[in-house]
């Protein structure tokens, strides 16, 4: 909740207000001159005063601490503790996000600092796939409910208008803006900068700029080149090609890039994978029992597991978000330590060669796999098994059980449909698809989904 929404004091909190205030010595009007507050406000939380709307948070703040006291010793915890929705769009993901989520205090830290030193800014965290940026931003996001938007290039989630639309309404159900369903960008943070109090600022997260897909020009969603003080936008992306660069500003305002690459956060990074593992192994309900007798079996040190993973690892989490729960159900029980892949690129390269993908290119398992590229949205399964002429048990065999870990399943319209679930596996098939010259694969697909689809329309 911001500092300006108004709460109102409980029952209980009328009597510890009145006690509190007595046993410091201190009249109405002391409290009043000590807090900053007015006389009347401190009589609307005792209830001598009607109190229709409520008092400002950062009131109850300033008696509370004058006093001793918890503001919800004054408030009801349950209001007090009322929090911003999230945006529903995106809760499960933010919930996927932070399920697991270790460490990475240092970005914490150096985006913090960045809004103490400068009035207004933009804050970019920059990392190549798998390095935690998503995971970041969704922490950042559950623990302050700021305003944002995850870009989402499987999804199709990643166009202008679509950002535009969803940031107008969290601003206006957040900040009661009148009169702004068609304002643009630089309006609405006009309009909520105008209604921030003393202290008071807008932190807006957006994930993912590299996948936002837009007409050459503009900057990315059109974020603006000016930005009203105490607004700051808290950004991610993959690195870029200096040409590529989509964010300009006008001159005057902070821009600050953070690259989890930079030598300077080596060991930081490295801090925050080996704290994963260590919780996977020892904290971890769903996996932990698995990984201590998969290590215990090969008589591997506690140490040296969590060592030598996080050196295959290369710092990404991806890799270990695939290969410790792969480690846990059996997948791995024929390798050693040693043998496990080095890396992401690596891992998912094993995983398509243990499919059997490479000894029998071009089968329907394949197939299914580039059906979902080609199509780019959610589908069902009965529609995947149509293109591929594969029996409809047998796709979601396969779906559920070997390809589970790179879909994400959801429920369209009362049906259970699938789709790439990361764009670092996306970019692994569309690898595939360059090398697929000979074999024609991807042009077989289009061939079935055009035929399915006038079949279908007939």
């Amino acid at each position: 909740m911001r500092e300006s929404d108004k709460v109102q004091s409980s029952a209980t909190g009328k009597i510890k207000l009145r006690e509190s205030y007595q046993d410091a010595g201190l009249t109405i009007k002391k409290l009043a001159d000590t807090t900053n507050v007015s006389e009347d406000t401190i009589k609307r939380l005792l209830g001598t005063k009607p109190c229709f709307n409520g008092v400002q948070r950062w009131q109850v703040t300033n008696i509370a601490k004058a006093l001793g006291i918890e503001a919800t010793d004054i408030v009801d915890p349950k209001d007090w503790n009322a929090e911003n929705k999230l945006p529903p769009e995106f809760e499960s993901l933010i919930a996927e996000k932070i399920k697991t989520f270790c460490g990475r205090q240092f970005v914490f830290k150096a985006f913090q600092d960045f809004i103490k030193e400068n009035p207004h800014g933009y804050f970019t965290i920059i990392g190549d796939a798998g390095m935690g940026k998503s995971s970041i931003v969704a922490k950042y996001v559950s623990e302050h409910k700021s305003p944002c938007y995850f870009n989402i290039l499987v999804e199709r989630r990643n166009r202008p208008e679509l950002f535009l639309k969803s940031l107008r309404q969290q601003l206006i159900d957040r900040y009661q803006l009148p009169n702004s369903e068609d304002a643009d960008l630089p309006t609405l943070l006009t309009k909520v900068a105008g209604k921030l109090t003393c202290g008071e600022r807008l932190v807006i997260a957006i994930d993912a700029l590299d996948e936002v897909e837009q007409e050459p020009g503009e900057n990315l969603l059109h974020l603006p080149t000016t930005l009203p003080d105490r607004v700051y936008f808290l950004l991610t992306r993959r690195p870029h090609n200096l040409g590529q660069k989509r964010l300009s500003v006008s001159p005057g305002v902070p821009v600050k890039e953070l690259d989890l690459r930079d030598r300077k956060y080596v060991n930081f990074n490295q801090d925050d994978i080996k704290e994963y593992i260590r919780y996977l192994l020892y904290t971890d309900s769903q996996y932990k029992d698995e990984l201590r007798n998969w290590i215990q079996t090969r008589s591997i040190p506690d140490t040296a597991f969590v060592e030598q993973l996080a050196e295959k690892s290369e710092n990404n989490f991806m890799y270990l978000r695939y290969v410790l729960p792969a480690i846990a159900k059996g997948d791995y029980n024929d390798l050693s330590l040693k043998q496990l892949p080095d890396g992401l690129q690596e891992y998912y390269q094993n995983h398509w060669v243990r499919m059997g993908m490479e000894a029998k290119p071009g089968q329907w398992m394949e197939i299914v796999l580039y059906i979902l590229i080609e199509i780019g949205t959610p589908i069902p399964c009965e529609m995947i098994a149509g293109i591929a002429e594969v029996d409809k048990c047998e796709v979601a065999q396969v779906l559920e059980d070997e390809w589970v870990e790179y879909l994400k399943k959801q429920n369209v319209y009362g049906e259970i449909c699938y789709n790439i679930y990361h764009a670092s596996f996306l970019d692994f098939l569309k690898s595939k698809r360059e090398m697929d010259a000979k074999r024609k694969i991807f042009k077989e697909v289009n061939q079935r989904i055009a035929e399915y689809l006038e079949k279908e329309m007939a």
